[in-house]
């Protein structure tokens, strides 16, 4: 029943941005949601129709999001821990998933995209709406902590989950270009867990 009321991760796009009008629903929670760093990307795939805004959604379950080393956020697939998240639904081109990938770092182990379900959020609603339900399911991908990490990452939190990664949460975030160049991600990861 429930797979009944679920939208589908792959949608038929409009016949923008690839060949095969192919698309996938994807979730965010952290900077690139509107008004933040990354944002730029999305208005670029938005601009050359490799995506579209979809609404504001969170997850259907609860999930740990959590801030990494430069206040990074990570999502963390450790379902039933944290709290609903609040973030936003794009429906994104198979050419403008390379670009995402890209940015976060798939193929370097950074994030992993893996299937979530998400629900809408209504106007107005506040934090009393939160809780398990099915109206409006969809199933969508989000980019996860890598899997190798995350549950170090969750201990390094204090098994304390952010609702949604706001502006609050970016003070003291700094931009890819203004790290530490002569490190990798995974090595600002494993000093940042390894920190006291």
């Amino acid at each position: 029943m429930v797979a009944e009321r679920e939208r589908e991760v792959k949608v038929n796009g409009n016949g923008n941005g690839d060949g095969d009008g192919e698309r996938t629903v994807i979730f965010t929670y952290g900077t690139l949601k509107r008004g933040f760093s990354n944002h730029p990307l999305l208005q670029d795939l938005i601009r050359t129709g490799d995506a579209s805004f979809v609404g504001t959604y969170r997850t259907a379950g609860k999930y740990p999001l959590v801030c990494g080393p430069y206040r990074v956020p990570f999502l963390l697939n450790i379902p039933g821990s944290g709290c609903w998240v609040h973030g936003e639904l794009y429906s994104v081109s198979t050419r403008g998933l390379v670009r995402m990938d890209e940015l976060e770092g798939t193929s370097r182990a950074h994030y992993e995209r893996l299937p979530i379900k998400v629900v809408p959020v209504g106007e107005g609603e506040g934090e009393e709406a939160d809780g398990e339900r099915t109206a409006g399911l969809t199933c969508a991908e989000a980019y996860y902590a890598h899997r190798s990490y995350a549950t170090e990452m969750w201990k390094k939190n204090g098994k304390q989950g952010l609702r949604c990664y706001s502006q609050k949460e970016t003070i003291g975030y700094v931009k890819r270009k203004d790290r530490p160049q002569n490190l990798t991600f995974l090595d600002h990861i494993r000093f940042f867990l390894s920190s006291n």
